[in-house]
C-alpha cells in the first residue's frame, strides 16, 4: 500500500518521501518537481512522451506544467521517492532578472556529492528537523539540481522569458475555470463561455498552455484539495465535496490516481513549515 513517510508544505514548495507501489495518471503540477529514488527497485517515469527508469543513480527533473506519470516496477512492495515539488516564484521571485525555472534536462546522473546531499536531506525530511535548517537545506539541493542538469545539457542556460497565455479566449477559460475549480465543471461550457467551439478550444489550449484543459482543470483541483488537506481540519466527504464530487470514494479515486495515495494518508504525514 502507497504510503506518505514524510510530508512538508513551505513557501518552496512541498518536500516529500513516499513509498509508492501503485501507478499514477498523466498529471501535471504548476511547480517544478524533482524525483530521487532513494531505496527498493527502479520505477518508470514517463515526462512528455519520454520514458525513463528512475534509478538510485539518476534524478528525474520536470518543468512546470509538464505531463509525466509513474509506474513502479515492484507492485507488492513499491520503492522509497524522495520528491520536491518547487515553486517558480520562490526559486525566481524575481524574474526580469533571474532564470526562470526550467532545468536543463529532464533525467541526469547523480554524481557522488549529489547523492550524499540527496540522502542527507531526505534524512532530514524524514527526521522532523528544525524549520530553519530544512529550509536552507532544501534551498541548496534545488540549486545544485537546477545548475547539474544544465551541466549535463548540451544546451545553454536560457534567459528568463516569459510563459504568459496571450490569447484572450484562452485567458478567459483559464479564469473560469480558476474561479471554482471542481469536479463537476463542463469544459464544453467553458469552451462556450469563451467563445469557441469545443475542437478550436481544445487545440487552443493545448498550443497556448502545453497541456490539454482537463489537466489544467485536474492541476487546480488538486491544489485545492492539497491546501484543504492540510491547512483545514474539514472531513475528507466534505473537501471532496466542495471540488464537485459526488462521493468520497470518488474524491478518494481521483486524489489517489494523482498523488498516489488516499487523501487520510497524505493528511496523516502532512506539516506546514512556517517561515
Amino acid at each position: 500500500m502507497s504510503r506518505a513517510l514524510a510530508v512538508f508544505h513551505g513557501r518552496f514548495g512541498r518536500a516529500t518521501v513516499y513509498q509508492l507501489n501503485r501507478p499514477f495518471n498523466m498529471h501535471t503540477h504548476r511547480e517544478g518537481h524533482l524525483i530521487f529514488h532513494v531505496g527498493g527497485t527502479p520505477a518508470r517515469i514517463d515526462v512528455c512522451d519520454e520514458r525513463r527508469l528512475l534509478k538510485e543513480d539518476s534524478i528525474v527533473a520536470i518543468n512546470p506544467w509538464e505531463p509525466h506519470n509513474f509506474v513502479p516496477t515492484d507492485l507488492d512492495n513499491g520503492a522509497i521517492f524522495f520528491v520536491l515539488y518547487v515553486n517558480a516564484e520562490w526559486f525566481a521571485p524575481d524574474a526580469a532578472r533571474s532564470p526562470a525555472l526550467r532545468f536543463g534536462r529532464t533525467y541526469f546522473k547523480r554524481t557522488v556529492s549529489l547523492d550524499k546531499q540527496v540522502r542527507r536531506t531526505a534524512a532530514l525530511v524524514c527526521g522532523a528537523p528544525s524549520l530553519s535548517s530544512l529550509d536552507c537545506e532544501l534551498r541548496q539541493l534545488i540549486d545544485i539540481c537546477y545548475e547539474e542538469s544544465w551541466q549535463q545539457s548540451s544546451e545553454p542556460v536560457p534567459e528568463a522569458r516569459s510563459a504568459a497565455v496571450t490569447d484572450f479566449r484562452v485567458r478567459k477559460s483559464i479564469k473560469l475555470m480558476s474561479e471554482s475549480p471542481g469536479a463537476e465543471i463542463e469544459l464544453d461550457s467553458i469552451a462556450r463561455a469563451s467563445g469557441l467551439s469545443r475542437p478550436h478550444f481544445y487545440r487552443l489550449f493545448r498550443t497556448q498552455t502545453g497541456v490539454t484543459p482537463n489537466l489544467y482543470l485536474n492541476t487546480l483541483i488538486m491544489e485545492q484539495a492539497l491546501d484543504a488537506l492540510v491547512a483545514t481540519e474539514s472531513p475528507i466527504a466534505d473537501i471532496g465535496f466542495d471540488l464537485g464530487f459526488s462521493s468520497q470514494s470518488g474524491f478518494t479515486r481521483f486524489f489517489a490516481a494523482n498523488v498516489g495515495m488516499a487523501p487520510t494518508e497524505y493528511r496523516r504525514a502532512a506539516k506546514i513549515l512556517r517561515p
